[in-house]
């Protein structure tokens, strides 16, 4: 017999989210596909080790029947078709509430990179999105009442990926999957009431490495459909292409869901992430700084298109990245300019394909619905056109040239102020943080600390020649921890935790041992 516990304390809401139904379900779930998550997982360590001696990804001589094939993914449903603008978040009330009624297309529900994974942020998180579907949701403060309106958009909804765990659900002891939990409670509760109101359950699938860990997200869906009897098929999950490894399989990966697809999105911050990870450990993939890899840099516009033209072959929603930027209301030419260069990329995207986009702030809808409409008119989406024109090699995929790129001191400083202010913000329960006019999330915090650990681990020099240190690194935190604190004062700072914050930031971006994801250390706090 399987034994499970619940190790979390009580939230307001856990008696109702986790029943003794649901975490059978979820008891279930784990003894059936764990050890198969863990092999994946062990999968990505032997090809890490490939690519430490050299050996570079390449698309897969072994399907590619796949990929010169001629099939289509199933279509989506009405709900899922016009997607010409997603906002994301996480899944706190206020957070739900507002971006269903933001005005645009679809709204991610992010488990993952926007949310502190602490019990009661995904205990309550699952409350909140069960009462979005069944039309309850509220939240009175002493300043405003949230309130959904009759008009929403559509909930999509995103579990954290297969590397996370779930330490305070225990299945025979061990942790159950982060990704696992999500999914299986989201479909329990939130997933029957939005097949129910005729809009769901749908998905995003984060951090696939491979089609073999698309087949285990397939095999997950149907087992799960299976038991709450929701027919096969009705779960649509678009997957993010956002890491290289799986930039070389995406036709793959539709195919293993093709019934249950609903496109590919390119999630362009880990992605840049996973390009320095990946090829960690050789000086010809040194990137520069952050903000000077955008979508126009070689490989990743190589990669952009390639989604696009692998998506509309399949019949499947080509989705373009995310727009990070937060207007400024005390700085109005600051926004103007940011609201410009939004406009471009959106632009770009729609202009090469996309069906749709990605932005962080409702003010950002009507930029880029702007945009989208003045390509798709009233068409819903353009997957029918298709991409002919695209032919993308490995190499092209593999280019790390960017023009005019240079690292600088402030880019140090920048990855090291914002490093240290978003961990000190997950580790305080908050999982997407405004900072210098950014919404920053875990995957802009793995660039960072992947950048530091990067430019010290092969001497990178600064534009003006001098080399860029762990000495140097500790030195920039000194001072920026320093003015951390001379503005919020020594209460909030101690209370902020960024002297821890910036303890494992250190420890990621610094020590000798490449740590995989920072929030697997990080974790461990919560």
């Amino acid at each position: 017999m399987t034994n499970y516990e619940i190790a979390g304390n009580a939230t307001p809401h856990s008696a109702e989210v986790l029943t003794a139904e649901a975490a059978s379900l979820l008891a279930d779930l784990h003894c059936e596909f764990d050890s198969r998550r863990r092999d994946l997982l062990e999968m990505r360590v032997g090809r890490q080790r490939e690519f430490d001696r050299g050996v570079l990804p390449d698309f897969l001589a072994e399907t590619r029947s796949i990929r010169e094939g001629d099939w289509k993914v199933d279509p989506v449903p009405p709900a899922l078709a016009d997607r010409r603008v997603e906002i994301t978040g996480p899944v706190d009330a206020r957070m739900v509430i507002n971006a269903l009624n933001s005005g645009a297309k679809m709204f991610m529900a992010d488990f993952e990179d926007a949310t502190s994974p602490t019990w009661e942020n995904l205990v309550e998180g699952q409350h909140n999105l069960l009462a979005a579907q069944l039309r309850t949701l509220e939240l009175d403060t002493p300043r405003k009442s949230y309130r959904l309106r009759d008009e929403t958009a559509t909930l999509l909804v995103r579990p954290r990926g297969w590397h996370l765990p779930e330490k305070h659900f225990l299945v025979d002891g061990v942790p159950i999957s982060g990704a696992l939990f999500d999914f299986a409670l989201y479909m329990f509760h939130g997933g029957r009431a939005a097949l129910e109101a005729g809009s769901g359950p749908f998905f995003y699938l984060p951090k696939l490495e491979s089609h073999l860990e698309a087949r285990l997200w397939n095999d997950v869906i149907c087992y799960v459909s299976e038991r709450l009897g929701i027919p096969i098929g009705t779960v649509k999950a678009t997957v993010l292409i956002e890491t290289i490894t799986a930039a070389f399989e995406m036709d793959e990966i539709l195919y293993e869901l093709r019934k249950h697809s609903s496109g590919l999105n390119a999630g362009r911050w880990d992605y840049i992430f996973s390009f320095i990870k990946k090829f960690r450990n050789h000086s010809g993939y040194v990137l520069p700084d952050r903000s000077r890899v955008t979508m126009t840099a070689p490989f990743m516009h190589a990669y952009t298109e390639l989604g696009v033209a692998t998506c509309h072959r399949r019949g499947a929603h080509a989705m373009g990245g995310m727009a990070a930027f937060i207007p400024n209301r005390r700085d109005p030419e600051v926004t103007e300019r940011a609201l410009a260069a939004v406009a471009a990329d959106k632009r770009r995207e729609a202009e090469a394909g996309c069906d749709g986009t990605w932005v962080a702030h409702p003010d950002l809808i009507p930029v880029a619905m702007a945009e989208f409409d003045r390509v798709l008119g009233d068409r819903p989406n353009q997957i029918d056109r298709q991409r002919d024109d695209v032919v993308v090699t490995a190499q092209d995929l593999l280019k790390p040239e960017v023009e005019g790129g240079a690292i600088t001191e402030g880019g140090v400083r920048t990855n090291v102020s914002v490093g240290i202010r978003y961990m000190a913000s997950w580790l305080t329960g908050t999982g997407a943080a405004a900072i210098d006019n950014l919404m920053e999330d875990a995957a802009t915090a793995e660039i960072s600390r992947s950048q530091i650990w990067q430019w010290v681990r092969h001497g990178a020099r600064l534009d003006t020649g001098a080399p860029v240190t762990a000495s140097m690194v500790r030195e920039v935190a000194t001072e920026e921890l320093a003015r951390i604190r001379a503005q919020a004062g020594d209460d909030d700072y101690r209370a902020g935790r960024f002297e821890r914050a910036w303890e494992i930031f250190s420890r990621v971006a610094l020590e000798d041992e490449f740590v995989e994801f920072l929030t697997l250390p990080a974790y461990q706090d919560l």
